[in-house]
Order: C-alpha cells, then structure tokens, then sequence
C-alpha cells in the first residue's frame, strides 16, 4: 500500500484541523501524494514524518491564503462541516478527546489563532506529537514549538465555553420541538425554546438566502429561525445526525444537504444556531451521503 494510503486518514485530520474544510484538506492531501510520487524514498528515514511535515505545511500556507480571501467573503465565515459517526473521513472518535478535537464549536475558536499557533496546537493536542516532533514538522525550535502551544491554549481557555447537552435524549426531544415550533411559524413557542441571548450565524457565501450578520436576542431570532426554515422548498426533510463528532440537524432534498446546523443547548435553552448552507460547504456531506446508499440511513 502507498505510504499516503495508509497514513490518509491521519494526513486529512491533520489538514482539516487545521483549515477546517474538508474540500482543502482533500486537496493537501492529494497534493502530498503528487509530491510523494518525485521523491527519493531510500533519502527519507521516517514517511510517516515527512508526509505530516508536507501535509502541515501545506495546511499553513492554505490558511494563510484562505484568511486573506475571508476578507471579501459575503456574509458569515463558518467551518466546513463533516458528517460522523457512521462515516470514516475523520477516522474513529470513540472518546470525548476525539470528539473534542473536531467539534464545529472548538473550529471556529481555532480561527482565533495564527496559523503556527494552531499548527503547533492542532498537532500536540488533537495528535499527541512530542514538542520536538511539532517542531521538526512545522519547521521551528522545540522551545518556540512549546511557546506556540502554550500561547494557542491560553487564547482558548479565554474563550466562553459553550454547553454541551447533558445527554442525547434531552438535546432530540429540544431539537424536535424546536424545528417543529419554526416549521409552523409558532413564534411564542419557539421564543420559550431559546435562551435570551441566543444566537444564530447562517455562512451562506452569498449563494442562497440567508441572513448575512449575527442574529442575536431570543425575539429576532425566533423570527429569523421560523422564515428561515419555511423559505425550504418541497422535498426537504430535517434529519437528526451526527456532524464533527457531536449532534447536527442536516436538511436534505433528492439533492443531497441543503444546509446542516448545530444547535448548542444550554440550561435556559438553545444557545447557538449556526447554519451552513454555502452549497460549496455542503459538497463534502453530499458525497458522504452517497456512500450510504440514501437519507434514510441518516441516523443518529
């Protein structure tokens, strides 16, 4: 088997990670394998090494250029999202750690990094690699490599953290009621769901219609969220999901994903809704669909 076979899974959570998009993190990897094919295998002592060193710095220099390019991104910048659970592109998430490392709501706080600090973060911390291993594959001093987790972290823990829900049952039994308040238009009943400073992003890249700032406080958001919903045409059904290791609500038509969102429950209601429904973002998700045969199988 060649070497970036073998090692795909671990080359795409590591470029994913750190650009969080899968439609990127595919390409790095591609390009590491287009690379992989001119070299000298009997000059290189360790592939495994080499192909995360291609692949990280590929990933900074892609995050480089793709900050420069948010800047006349139209309306909301949100991560790319990946479907779990019953699909492999992330490889196994069988513990919290795992789960952590790929949560929508942890990728959008490593955008508050600089590329090198998120390198230096994602690599110890979502790969377990040694100080002196982050600082051969990012190309800098083991004390430097150090420094730049530390700083990463301490700019994480500053960051509010989100509720999770207490269990599975709790978060679907919400959800339902919450798409189902939104779906009829029930406004009162959808403002008793959300917590009074909810808030709502929708990354659309200016491609379908959907609110281009912040929407935040209980009242505009449950007017936002209940038009957003019924704007959906015939044919598309809400399923219940698994999305970057944790609970999503996918809407999908004979067309694949329209739009998936994950809803963060706190102790007073919902307290973030974020939509991505950019279809550029949501090309991944549908050929992960594909590979299952059919939206029924969607399960979660």
């Amino acid at each position: 088997m060649d070497d970036v076979e073998r090692l795909r899974g671990r080359l795409f959570g590591i470029a994913y990670r750190m650009t969080g998009s899968a439609t990127d993190a595919e390409e790095i990897v591609q390009d590491a394998w287009l690379r992989w094919q001119g070299v000298d295998r009997t000059a290189v002592r360790d592939a495994d090494a080499y192909l995360a060193r291609v692949v990280t710095n590929l990933s900074i220099k892609q995050l480089t250029s793709a900050r420069a390019r948010r800047e006349t991104y139209v309306g909301e910048w949100l991560p790319e999202p990946v479907l779990t659970g019953q699909f492999d592109a992330l490889g196994p998430l069988e513990v919290v750690a795992e789960r952590e490392s790929v949560s929508f709501a942890l990728l959008l706080m490593l955008e508050r990094l600089t590329p090198a600090e998120r390198a230096a973060y994602v690599l110890h911390e979502a790969f377990a690699y040694g100080y002196r291993d982050v600082a051969e594959l990012i190309g800098t001093s083991e004390a430097n490599a150090r420094q730049l987790a530390s700083r990463a972290g301490k700019k994480l823990a500053a960051e509010p953290r989100r509720e999770q829900p207490v269990d599975r049952a709790g978060w679907r039994k919400l959800v339902e009621l919450f798409v189902a308040a939104a779906r009829l238009g029930e406004i009162e009943e959808l403002e008793q769901l959300l917590a009074a400073d909810v808030v709502s992003r929708a990354d659309s890249g200016g491609q379908v219609t959907a609110a281009r700032n912040v929407v935040t406080g209980r009242s505009k958001v449950a007017r936002y969220l209940s038009g957003a919903v019924r704007r959906f045409g015939g044919g598309i059904e809400a399923y219940l999901t698994e999305a970057n290791g944790g609970p999503a609500l996918v809407a999908a038509g004979p067309d694949g994903v329209v739009a998936i969102a994950f809803i963060a429950v706190g102790a007073d209601g919902v307290t973030h809704v974020e939509f991505v429904m950019n279809p550029d973002k949501l090309a991944f998700a549908t050929a992960q669909l594909s590979q299952i045969g059919g939206l029924s199988d969607l399960t979660w």
